[in-house]
């Protein structure tokens, strides 16, 4: 017989005196315990092994409730962590995975990375409702392995956001890899369902898309 069913079996109106909860905590289950001690046939008492079989099982409840509650506090102070971190990257610039950029001006930058040198570069940019807006083709030239960034006349361009698509051939005309980053000056943190995000102008970007933070220039 398992303790549970030794328990629930010798208690009598133990269960009635913990109410009616579904589960039942380490202290309820100690109570339970002292009560099936309690209630025991004396002519025919717990036998040595089960009992200790049972102190067992009530250490190991213990142990896994103990570590629920540390699991718990680790989850509150990761938590914290990121919280703080977010708020520390305030006024830094930062570049971070994505695909979105502003257009407030006669100018923007559009950023992205090659995975290795390129002879041309193509950059297709879209408003929100998907329709292409412009095509932006750079050089016939070796371009550089890793973060580049070309600037985009967007003079005439109806102000907000607008997402961009780049592609990218290798010298001998084969496609090479290539990965959308955004950046910009942190400007504040907002908090959705507890999760922190920043602020860059019009877009919210999570910290695990941080490539790197840089200061800005006084």
């Amino acid at each position: 017989m398992s303790m549970i069913e030794g328990l629930i079996g010798n208690t009598g109106g133990a269960l009635e005196a913990l109410g009616t909860s579904s589960s039942i905590g380490k202290e309820d289950f100690f109570e339970m315990l002292i009560a099936q001690l309690q209630n025991q046939d004396p002519l025919n008492p717990l036998e040595g092994t089960d009992f200790t079989a049972q102190l067992a099982q009530f250490s190991s409840l213990e142990q896994l409730y103990n570590m629920t509650e540390q699991m718990g506090m680790l989850g509150l102070y990761q938590s914290s962590m990121n919280n703080a971190m977010a708020a520390s990257l305030v006024g830094k610039e930062i570049t971070a995975s994505g695909n979105s950029v502003i257009v407030d001006g006669s100018s923007a930058e559009i950023a992205y990375a090659l995975e290795s040198e390129a002879g041309k570069v193509t950059v297709s940019i879209y408003d929100e409702d998907g329709s292409l807006v412009d095509t932006i083709e750079s050089g016939t030239g070796g371009l550089q392995a890793g973060g580049n960034k070309i600037t985009w006349d967007c003079s005439g361009i109806e102000s907000g956001t607008y997402t961009f698509e780049v592609s990218a051939l290798s010298m001998d005309g084969s496609a090479i890899a290539v990965d959308t980053v955004m950046s910009g000056t942190v400007t504040g943190v907002t908090f959705v369902d507890g999760v922190p995000y920043l602020m860059i102008g019009g877009r919210y970007v999570s910290l695990g898309d941080v490539v790197s933070v840089n200061e800005t220039e006084a």
